[in-house]
């Protein structure tokens, strides 16, 4: 890795915490619920701290979700409000996990903790969906690859939200949003240094031969971000595999698809909400 390249990660990475509060206007429900606990869970690469929020006593249903931060934030608090919110409003308890990115670590790293968290929960028979924003996004698909691959557990949903889908193609220097060009080739060479990694499925989920038997899907895309395509193709590649896809795209809006009509995200909050809540087996 490129020394420039370190400490231009390095400090993104330390940086995360004071600079990203994407969020904050939408914190619409779940702001009463107390501080998530913090537990460590087990995976191929160490342990790995889960932010857990909890809605509620008693055994419930687990909804797993990945932040974004292009695998370069290790920030998971970014996600906050909407942990508050599924938990309150789907009535889930949720998992953020706090899995390690570049450029202490590489490719496949995330992808196995991310997959082992959500396997590590549903060990015991608790229905888990599991979800994500951007590069978390892209993380869900993966670890949906991965347990139909492995056989682990059966997501009962996955929800892509903004989706990294196709780590393979160069990005080209007139791709106009909010993601440059220059963003998304720092990201390939510090997290996916071997460029024939970038074509593996649990990288880029939309170059998998196979889609089939993959858990019902919400894929979220917004008009003018530069991910839509890769998150419209996988919507399309999904419903001809046979699986249930809910497939919205929020118009006139880039990659902070909520954040940039709040109006709507209400709606589209709650539509994402309800679909994680029914599409977990009912309690007797």
């Amino acid at each position: 890795m490129l020394l420039a390249d370190r400490i231009r990660v390095e400090l993104v990475r330390a940086g995360a915490r004071l600079t990203v509060s994407y969020g904050e206007g939408l914190r619409f429900a779940g702001n009463e619920l107390p501080r998530p606990t913090r537990t460590r869970v087990l995976t191929r690469h160490g342990r790995v701290p889960v932010l857990v929020y909890r809605p509620g006593p008693g055994p419930l249903p687990v909804h797993v979700h990945l932040h974004g931060g292009a695998f370069l934030m290790r920030h998971p608090g970014m996600d906050d409000w909407w942990c508050r919110y599924v938990a309150a409003t789907a009535g889930v308890v949720v998992a953020n996990v706090d899995f390690e990115v570049a450029p202490r670590v590489t490719y496949p790293v995330a992808q196995h903790q991310a997959h082992d968290v959500a396997a590590h929960l549903a060990a015991d028979g608790t229905p888990v969906s599991v979800g994500g924003f951007s590069s978390g996004g892209g993380l869900a698909a993966s670890v949906a690859l991965q347990a139909r691959d492995s056989g682990s557990f059966t997501p009962t949903l996955q929800v892509l939200g903004i989706p990294a889908l196709d780590l393979s193609a160069e990005p080209r220097d007139d791709d106009p949003g909010m993601i440059s060009p220059d963003l998304r080739r720092l990201v390939r060479r510090v997290y996916f240094p071997d460029p024939a990694t970038r074509l593996e499925p649990y990288a880029s989920p939309l170059l998998a031969d196979d889609l089939r038997g993959l858990p019902p899907a919400v894929v979220l895309t917004a008009e003018r971000d530069v991910l839509r395509a890769e998150g419209d193709a996988y919507a399309h590649r999904l419903r001809a595999a046979g699986v249930r896809v809910v497939h919205d795209v929020t118009p006139d809006v880039d990659h902070y698809f909520l954040t940039e009509d709040p109006v709507r995200a209400r709606t589209t909050m709650a539509m994402v909400a309800e679909e994680i809540r029914a599409a977990m087996p009912a309690r007797g």
